[in-house]
């Protein structure tokens, strides 16, 4: 999940490839008062006023999950959506400042605080460990992790797979010297495994659901076992000291939240309406549904823990330019947000 950016604008998972161009740019506007506000704010703040630059994952993202739960009118601001393929791409933007908030997975924002951009995970989520998979096309002779030394493998650099590649190659005493990495963004990513330009692709759903329903596609390894189990909520800071976009910022985790506690106990609904904002079958999107399933969760001293295990892994392997201590790139202040039980 996770995934994953650059501002696109329309995006159909097909063997073309997900998404692609362009800035998107809508407004939601609330048709209620009194959502909760920011950890200092009363409920009654009023966010009219207040437009929210929010990063998604079009299609597969906060957008969907809102739209399919009957939730996108209720955002008490403005809000403008801008659409990228994978987290990497839009903590980068969230870096110049045209981005305030957005969803990725585990990885990115440890490249980003790496890389000095001034981000802090404010939302957090657990997943089943299932959502990231190593792929390998059909009748390809790969039938385990040891075979894929020297091969080309397509990932997302920066990404959740990119975690999930780095732990089960080392899992399989294997570096990521020891093979051919690719970084290709999805639809890239996608069009090169079909074509057999790459050996493997590690990637999230529901690319992974595509390409075996569709393809014949084997996996050879999720990410159960290996990787980390959170998805994220990521602002800059910036708009977290800002009074009234932090305010904002507590108004849409709260009612995201509830977007998602509504696809997992709506799998059937979700899948449809997934399937529809990404133009596959519903039977593929139902298996998608079924192993992306998120749980929204507290930040707790063991969030930044899991996080600072990715820094230790990527920094031995070099795959980062700073061992940077993720305690100053996470806050707990949102996490009344965050639906009781």
């Amino acid at each position: 999940m996770r995934t994953r950016p650059r501002l696109y604008a329309a995006l159909t998972i097909t063997l073309a490839g997900l998404a692609a161009a362009g800035c998107s740019s809508s407004s939601s506007s609330s048709a209620s008062s009194g959502t909760t506000a920011s950890a200092s704010a009363s409920s009654s703040t009023d966010l009219s006023s207040v437009t929210l630059n929010v990063g998604d994952q079009k299609g597969t993202g906060a957008e969907a999950v809102l739209s399919a739960a009957g939730l996108l009118n209720t955002l008490p601001f403005k809000v403008n959506w801008s659409d990228f393929t994978s987290g990497p791409p839009m903590l980068q933007a969230m870096a110049s400042g045209a981005v305030d908030i957005g969803g990725v997975g585990d990885a990115p924002p440890v490249f980003a605080a790496s890389g000095g951009e001034a981000v802090e995970i404010v939302g957090a989520r657990q997943t089943n460990g299932d959502q990231d998979a190593l792929v390998v096309p059909k009748g390809s002779p790969i039938t385990s992790i040891s075979q894929l030394k020297g091969k080309k493998i397509a990932y997302a650099t920066g990404s959740s797979a990119n975690y999930n590649l780095l732990t089960v190659l080392n899992k399989a005493s294997l570096t990521t010297k020891d093979v051919n990495l690719v970084n290709l963004q999805p639809a890239d990513a996608l069009a090169a495994f079909t074509s057999g330009s790459v050996e493997a692709w590690d990637v999230w759903p529901p690319y992974v659901q595509q390409v075996v329903a569709q393809n014949g596609a084997k996996v050879i390894a999720t990410g159960s076992g290996y990787g980390n189990p959170y998805s994220f909520e990521v602002a800059s800071k910036a708009a977290v000291a800002d009074p009234k976009k932090a305010a904002a910022i507590k108004a849409y985790l709260t009612i995201l939240n509830k977007g998602y506690v509504w696809t997992a106990t709506h799998p059937q609904q979700w899948a449809a309406a997934w399937a529809k904002a990404t133009g596959l079958p519903t039977s593929v999107m139902e298996t998608a549904a079924k192993i992306d399933g998120t749980t929204p969760v507290a930040i707790t001293a063991d969030t930044a823990t899991a996080e600072q295990k990715l820094v230790d892994q990527f920094f031995a392997a070099g795959l980062i330019p700073t061992k940077v201590d993720m305690k100053g790139f996470i806050t707990d202040q949102f996490n009344d947000s965050v639906p009781a039980g």
